[in-house]
């Protein structure tokens, strides 16, 4: 009786549960503040560190979950959440120890890296953000909450909106890109469609923004690696998409792994206390990432006890694996080096988050058997997957409109991502079930339909090197290893070839190449793949390359000897269909290029929004000039450059005006442009528009992205395009970090890349 009388007390409605069938009783519990408070006030310093807390699921499996170390913990209660563990059954049976046996019946959050989908795959973000279309990448996120929430998650470690601008660093798949404006956009529709605004509903899940901060700009490319930089950038470049995330409602934020000012991101009070939460007005809760806390050992802070009460004082609120608050903060309270009030915030923010999400209102919320056999890889779910990966592919070049593909004749399907469905998800696809994902050859044999014949071999492995393929196709994401010679390999390729009319050659990175620990120091195609590739061309057939790859490639070579390329990223479940579509024309191409191509490794990090030096290039045709900022051997400018895409059709550009040559600080100018589809297809185009700032207190870069409107026009169709510009899409953080735009002439360029020409220009004036 005095169990049952606990339970009513604190308001819970999770008694009455038996294993075969939960009883559920709606009992009104009181507001938010006052609930936390009260519960807070009955826990003892143990049960608060407990909700610190964050272990992976471990040992845990189904029929284990009573006798696991986790477990035991749980039921200690010096548990807050779990995560890595998935499907209704074994949440129901974990939270049930939690809320039976644990002394204060708190339920447990559970986490999932949900990055780019949940069973229902799509494009990595990066790919994700080359359809420019925030709909679209709202709705997908939407779609991996519906799932994820039917399987018993709450908590998505997404999105991840770390700006990057060198290749060489693999997490470049998992964000948007090199450039802040489109980031930020990015970074509020993945908010806004894993929560809905609403984390009471059942099929929406708490997000977390990452990694806060900078961790895309490690030193040399290399993961994990030390970020320096000044704060006028970290504000201007770097922050931004971090903010768009917070003031989209996100309800947790990850701190990052690098080091910030000297001081690691997991013990930065300036920037988790100072910049999140006062400045930025975050009211959510902050968690480590794997293993944050003890790593700030090798960084040199401390011992675990040090880095804990450090990790503490800074701002984090929850441990994941580390277990350093959890075990040494009751010694640094008695040695005056935390003190309770800290930890009673912390606690207080993930009660509180619990009871947003509805925990303590039925903490097996997401634990509904119904929705976890009808909610999860629907038809529905996989057609709209299929038409966002379209939409995310990238024609690069299409010489002698080699594409679109005929649905006639026979097509030489040739390379090691052809036939290797395994690792069309890409990376961190962590709930995918691989055997549902199709390849290209299935989705090209299906698309092309029964008039076309369709020939394979896989003409090569990945790599010559055995071990390097091995490192490349981890988590399952095999590519299945042919033994044979590589001359018996090509052999195979090209007699293949030699019966077809077209060869499309399915090239590139593993899915595992890119993404966590996959940094590279060469970002080419390997050489055995380049090796088919060029006796493929030898043919004299023409050529389509599909590229596969998790980040911009040097691709120089391919570029100029092969007619057609289509860069594919990793396009999730329905690659295969996706790319089919867009092959054979089904989908025209609308997929624009979010971070910029190289041209070789040693232009590495290369973007758009660069400044000026004292001595720029100034010739056009990349000739080299002594006693100018450009290289010896290399031409300054990119392959491709940020925001570029082709079309099965043309579109042109034309009438570019400007309502005012003057702007005052409280009024705006309108921007306008023609934009006609003057080919042979319907089809869809990026219109974006740039703004160069060109004197100010400090430099400015020599053009920012600061509007775009993805529209579709049929052939011969034309429309004018609008684009409002005010005050605040001048604004900037000077050297003061203030927030502020300063009078002077402004440039603004429109077009289909960031290489835009037409332009016009006003003066902001006081």
């Amino acid at each position: 009786m005095k169990k049952i009388a606990v339970i009513l007390l604190l308001g819970f409605v999770f008694f009455g549960y038996s294993q075969k069938k939960e009883n559920k009783k709606q009992v009104t519990i009181k507001p938010k503040a006052e609930f936390v408070a009260e519960l807070l006030s009955k826990m003892t310093l143990e049960e608060k560190l407990g909700q610190l807390n964050l272990p992976t699921s471990g040992d845990i499996t189904t029929g284990q979950a009573n006798s696991s170390d986790v477990a035991k913990k749980i039921e200690e209660g010096k548990v807050g959440g779990l995560f890595n563990i998935k499907t209704v059954q074994k949440i129901r049976d974990v939270q049930r120890i939690a809320v039976e046996k644990s002394r204060m019946k708190i339920p447990l959050i559970f986490g999932m890296d949900v990055i780019h989908g949940y069973e229902t795959t799509f494009p990595i973000p990066l790919g994700l953000s080359c359809t420019w279309d925030m709909k679209l990448i709202e709705r997908s996120a939407q779609i991996a909450a519906q799932e994820a929430s039917a399987d018993g998650i709450c908590w998505t470690f997404s999105p991840m909106v770390d700006i990057s601008r060198d290749p060489r660093w693999g997490r470049v798949s998992e964000g948007s890109g090199e450039d802040p404006y489109l980031g930020s956009k990015i970074a509020a529709a993945m908010v806004k469609g894993y929560e809905q605004d609403d984390l009471s509903k059942n099929n929406s899940i708490l997000s977390c923004v990452k990694h806060f901060a900078l961790y895309g700009a490690p030193e040399a490319g290399r993961d994990y690696n030390t970020v320096d930089m000044s704060h006028i950038r970290m504000y201007n470049e770097y922050f931004p998409p971090y903010k768009a995330a917070i003031d989209a409602g996100s309800g947790s934020v990850m701190a990052s792994f690098n080091e910030v000012d000297g001081v690691p991101a997991t013990g930065n009070k300036w920037l988790l206390t100072d910049v999140l939460r006062k400045q930025w007005g975050f009211k959510g809760f902050v968690v480590t990432d794997f293993t944050g806390i003890p790593e700030m050992i090798d960084h040199g802070m401390g011992d675990l006890q040090t880095v804990s009460a450090l990790a503490l004082n800074a701002g984090v609120d929850m441990d994941m694996v580390g277990e350093g608050l959890l075990t040494t903060l009751k010694k640094s309270l008695e040695e005056n080096k935390v003190t309770i009030e800290q930890i009673d915030k912390a606690v207080t923010l993930m009660l509180n988050a619990k009871y947003d999400l509805g925990l303590f209102h039925d903490p097996y919320k997401y634990c509904d058997d119904k929705r976890a056999k009808t909610d999860i890889f629907t038809a529905a779910s996989r057609d709209e997957a299929r038409k966002i990966a379209s939409q995310s592919l990238v024609l690069l070049k299409n010489q002698n409109q080699v594409l679109p593909l005929k649905k006639s004749g026979t097509i030489a399907l040739i390379g090691p991502l052809a036939d290797a469905k395994e690792n069309m998800p890409g990376t961190w696809s962590v709930a995918t079930k691989m055997e549902n994902a199709i390849s290209l050859l299935a989705g090209i044999k299906e698309v092309a339909g029964k008039s076309t014949k369709v020939l394979y071999a896989k003409g090569s492995n990945l790599d010559y090197d055995e071990t390097f393929e091995t490192n490349a196709t981890m988590f399952g994401k095999t590519l299945h290893r042919d033994n044979r010679s590589k001359e018996e390999l090509l052999n195979e390729a090209l007699k293949v070839a030699n019966q077809a009319d077209v060869i499309v050659a399915a090239l590139g990175e593993s899915a595992e190449m890119s993404g966590e620990s996959s940094s590279r120091t060469n970002l080419e195609i390997p050489q055995a793949q380049k090796d088919l590739l060029n006796a493929l061309l030898k043919t004299g057939k023409p050529v389509v390359l599909v590229l596969f790859d998790g980040r911009p490639l040097v691709i120089k070579e391919e570029n100029e000897t092969v007619p057609a390329i289509l860069n594919v990223w990793f396009a999730g479940t329905e690659a295969g269909y996706a790319i089919a579509d867009v092959l054979f024309g089904d989908v025209n191409p609308s997929g624009k290029l979010t971070a910029t191509f190289p041209r070789s490794l040693g232009q590495v990090p290369i973007y758009y929004a660069s400044k000026n030096t004292g001595r720029p290039l100034v010739n056009k045709e990349g000739k080299f000039e002594k006693f100018r900022s450009n290289y010896i051997d290399e031409r300054n400018e990119p392959l491709f450059p940020f925001g570029f895409g082709l079309s099965y059709t043309n579109f042109s550009y034309s009438n570019l005006k400007i309502s005012s040559d003057k702007m005052n600080f409280g009024g705006k100018v309108t921007v306008s442009v023609d934009v006609a589809n003057t080919g042979n297809y319907d089809g869809k185009e990026v219109v974006q528009m740039y703004i160069r700032d060109v004197v100010g207190s400090v430099t400015r870069p020599v053009r920012e992205l600061k509007g775009f409107q993805k529209i579709a026009l049929k052939k011969g169709e034309k429309q004018t395009v609008t684009f409002e510009i005010s005050v605040e899409d001048l604004k900037f953080y000077n050297s003061d970090l203030k927030f502020e735009a300063e009078p002077g002439l402004f440039e603004v360029f429109v077009g289909g890349n960031s290489d835009a020409q037409n332009k016009v220009s006003f003066n902001l004036v006081k």
